[in-house]
């Protein structure tokens, strides 16, 4: 287990913010978690577990514990219908979704190059194209921070929602994810309603949605290790139908989508772009100029900046659509996970 005081963030967090944590932890092995919740050093202090730090903006200097989940490995068990592949929290996602399609397991290339590690993915409950983690998740290992003691959570307990779970909420601060098994069934279908997957057929292999997948976020989304970015601000918003219905009778080229009885989800970037948000900027944070959905560092942006930028398209585009945007990216203060609102006020 590796330990450092008063450690810089800015390179563990892809929007590339300046940042410091009291205290910064890797654990690499499980049985380095007894050590680590034992420590005196940072009792009671705040604790926030880092994966790849892809969905995260320090608002500020975090006064606590940090804990890089590092934890590595991969399993796979041939259930007959399905493989239940058992993967380790530290893992990246987007080499999963690689090496599950190299060993013949398709399934997961809907959400090819979403960034991030695998413990971040039931947290948000990851989803792209069509395709949510939840639709795959059997179960998630996790330690619990009170008495150390492993507990696996099925995915029917973990209250999976659009880009939500229970890991947001009562979970949250109580359990620290180990690894997460995923179900794979070998009788492969594939998902093509969305975007340019449609166009692919009525058959597309497993290798053409991936590809596809790929090329379409490579050219839509900037690569942060060259602009800082989170992926996805905001949330898709989900409205109700009546509000839907008078949207698109203004805008008949609105894309919509169903979400369940009465509701409708909304194109959280066409929206924005439609307030002609596209490339502006507070600073040094920016809307991109080809995804409105991605804020960006154009280099060495606040905090500051990037929240100040955040509420202006949020409120741009509720007083245009009467549409209230939510951030996905989880915002971090000092002592804990705050809001846009809190930040702001």
């Amino acid at each position: 287990m590796k330990l450092l005081p008063h450690a810089p963030l800015n390179d563990l967090n892809t929007l590339g913010l300046a940042a410091r944590a009291d205290w910064l932890v890797t654990l690499e092995q499980p049985d380095e978690f007894a050590a680590l919740r034992c420590d005196p050093r940072w009792a009671g202090l705040p604790r926030l577990v880092l994966g790849g730090g892809s969905n995260v903006l320090f608002t500020c200097d975090f006064a606590g514990l940090v804990v890089l989940n590092r934890l590595c490995g991969i399993t796979v068990t041939d259930e007959g219908e399905s493989w239940l592949l058992h993967v380790a929290a530290g893992e990246n996602w987007h080499h999963l979704v690689c090496h599950a399609l190299e060993q013949g397991m398709p399934g997961l290339e809907n959400l090819a190059l979403i960034p991030g590690c695998v413990g971040a993915a039931p947290v948000q409950n990851i989803g792209a194209y069509g395709v949510e983690l939840a639709r795959f998740c059997a179960y998630v290992d996790t330690l619990r921070w009170a008495d150390g003691e492993s507990e696996r959570i099925a995915a029917a307990d973990c209250r999976f929602g659009y880009r939500d779970s229970i890991f947001k909420h009562e979970y949250q601060e109580s359990h620290l994810i180990t690894a997460v098994g995923l179900r794979l069934p070998k009788a492969w279908q594939p998902v093509r309603g969305y975007g340019p997957l449609a166009a692919l057929g009525e058959q597309p292999t497993p290798q053409a949605i991936f590809d596809t997948v790929c090329a379409t976020r490579m050219a839509k989304l900037p690569d942060p290790a060259r602009l800082g970015n989170a992926g996805s601000f905001f949330k898709n918003p989900v409205v109700p139908t009546a509000l839907a219905e008078r949207l698109r009778s203004d805008y008949p080229t609105m894309p919509s989508y169903p979400a369940g009885e009465g509701q409708v989800k909304l194109a959280a970037g066409w929206l924005i772009e439609q307030c002609g948000l596209k490339g502006f900027s507070i600073g040094q944070a920016a809307v991109h100029q080809e995804q409105a959905l991605v804020l960006v560092n154009c280099g060495g942006a606040s905090a500051h900046e990037l929240l100040t930028l955040a509420a202006h398209v949020r409120d741009t585009v509720g007083a245009r659509f009467g549409v209230r945007l939510e951030h996905e990216v989880r915002f971090m203060g000092a002592t804990g996970e705050t809001t846009l609102d809190e930040v702001m006020a």
